[in-house]
C-alpha cells in the first residue's frame, strides 16, 4: 500500500512490520514521532508489542538490553544529547552482543543548544560497536527498519544495529513510501531465536568481567562480527529484493562514477541533491559522480577505493566536523584511499552543521575547487580560510 508519510512515520510503519515483543521509549525531538506512532500502534492493536515509557535514554537502552537478555526482539529510538547519554550503554549492548535495534535522528549536540540536523551525534560513536547506516529518503528508513533486524540477529554477527535519519531533513519530510504488507514481512524476516539468553534449562553467565588474557579476544570477536555482516547485508539485500521488488546497493551507493573524474562523497539525504548537481555539471561537459556512504560500520574501505581510482580528484562532504584535525567521514575515506594506494587528492568540505543549508551553488563550488585543485585540506562551506569571526 502507498501511503504519504514522513521518514519517522516510514520508520515506525517499518519496526511495525518488524513485530518488536519489547519498545522502550524517551521522547527526544526530531524522534519523538517514532515512539509516538508506535505507542499508538501497540494502543490500537496492529502492534502486540509491550510498550515501556522510561525514566530517560540512558534507561531506554537499558531497558532494550535486559529485552534481548531475555530472548525477545527489542527496539529503541534516540537523537542527539540522548544518544551521547546512552552512550555508555551502547558499548555494554554491543559487547553483549545484544542485536537490538536503534534509530537515531541525526541532529547536532550541544553548545550552542540547536535542534536541527548534523550528523555529530551519530559519528561520534562510530568506535562503540554498532552497525550504523545512513538513509536517504522515507522508503529507504522503512526498509532498513527491517531489514536492520534479519542483519542484527543473523547468527554470525549478532551486533547491535543503528539506523540514521537526518533530522528534520527527512525525519519531517513527507513522501510517497510503499508500505509492503505483513504477510511480506513475515516471509523476509524469520521469528527471534537466539542462544545469547537467560534460560533456566540452561544457564549461562552473561554481561560477566574478563581481564586481560581473554578481554581482548571478546574484541576481536566484536570486530570480526562486524565484517561478517558484509555478506549478512549482501543476503538480506537480495532476499528483500526477491519479496518486495526494491534492489539496495551493499556498503555504498555509487552515481556515474563509473568514467567520473571529480566524484563528491557523501552520506544521508543530501545525496540527492548531490546527484542533482552532477547531472548539471554532465550536461556542461565535467565528467560529475557522486558516492553516497551507505553504511559507515562496518565500513566500505575496499568498496570507496574501487570506485574512486581512476578519478582526478574527490571531495567528501559532510556534517560533522572532529575539533582540532578534520571530519571523521574524510579521515575514514583517506584512511581507505592510503591503504590501497590511491594517490588521487582529496579534500574535506565541512558544511550543514546546526542545520545550516548547503545549496546549490555551495555543490558548484565544491566541483570548481576539486577541479581547480585551489580546495583547501580542509574548507568550511559558507566560511573563508583564516576569516576573523
Amino acid at each position: 500500500m502507498e501511503k504519504f508519510l514522513s521518514g519517522d512515520e516510514a520508520f515506525a510503519e517499518g519496526i511495525r512490520l518488524a513485530c518488536p515483543d519489547v519498545i522502550s521509549a524517551y521522547p527526544i525531538t526530531p524522534q519523538t514521532i517514532v515512539v509516538e506512532k508506535l505507542s499508538e500502534m501497540v494502543e490500537d492493536g496492529s502492534l502486540d508489542a509491550e510498550f515501556i515509557h522510561v525514566e530517560s535514554e540512558h534507561s531506554a537502552l537499558s531497558c532494550a538490553m535486559g529485552a534481548s537478555a531475555a530472548g525477545v526482539r527489542a527496539f529503541t529510538a534516540t537523537s542527539s544529547q540522548g544518544l551521547l547519554y546512552m552512550a555508555e550503554c551502547l558499548y555494554y549492548a554491543s559487547g553483549g552482543r545484544f542485536p537490538i535495534v536503534m534509530m537515531n535522528a541525526n541532529r547536532s549536540t550541544a553548545l550552542p543548544w540547536n535542534i536541527y540536523g548534523d550528523q555529530r551525534d551519530s559519528l561520534s560513536q562510530l568506535d562503540s560497536g554498532w552497525i550504523q547506516a545512513y538513509a536517504e529518503n522515507a522508503q529507504e528508513s522503512l526498509d532498513l527498519a527491517l531489514m536492520s533486524y534479519y542483519i542484527a540477529e543473523h547468527k554470525t554477527v549478532s551486533t547491535p544495529f543503528m539506523v540514521n535519519l537526518d533530522g528534520f531533513i527527512l525525519t519531517h519530510t513527507y513522501e510517497k513510501v510503499d508500505v509492503p504488507t505483513p504477510e511480506q514481512a513475515k516471509r523476509f524476516l524469520p521469528p527471534y531465536e537466539t542462544e545469547n539468553k537467560l534460560d533456566l534449562d540452561n544457564p549461562k553467565n552473561m554481561a560477566f568481567s574478563a581481564g586481560p588474557d581473554t578481554n581482548y579476544i571478546f574484541k576481536y570477536k566484536e570486530h570480526a562480527a562486524m565484517f561478517r555482516a558484509v555478506p549478512v547485508i549482501e543476503e538480506a539485500e537480495t532476499k528483500f529484493a526477491e519479496i518486495f521488488g526494491r534492489q539496495y546497493s551493499g556498503l555504498i551507493d555509487a552515481y556515474k562514477t563509473e568514467d567520473a573524474e571529480y566524484i563528491l562523497i557523501t552520506l544521508g539525504s543530501i545525496a540527492g541533491l548531490c546527484r542533482e548537481i552532477a547531472d548539471t555539471l554532465r550536461e556542461a561537459g565535467v565528467k560529475a559522480g557522486v558516492l553516497r556512504i551507505r553504511y559507515m560500520r562496518p565500513f566500505p574501505a575496499k568498496e570507496i577505493a574501487e570506485t574512486v581510482r581512476y578519478a582526478k580528484a574527490v571531495a567528501v562532504l559532510e556534517k560533522d566536523i572532529s575539533f582540532g584535525n578534520e571530519g571523521t567521514v574524510f579521515t575514514n575515506v583517506n584512511s581507505a584511499l592510503h591503504s590501497a594506494g590511491i594517490t588521487v587528492p582529496a579534500y574535506n568540505f565541512i558544511g550543514g552543521l546546526g542545520g545550516r543549508d548547503i545549496s546549490h551553488q555551495d555543490m558548484i563550488s565544491i566541483f570548481e575547487k576539486i577541479q581547480s585543485g585551489t580546495a583547501n585540506h580542509v574548507s568550511f562551506i559558507g566560511i573563508e580560510e583564516g576569516e576573523n569571526l
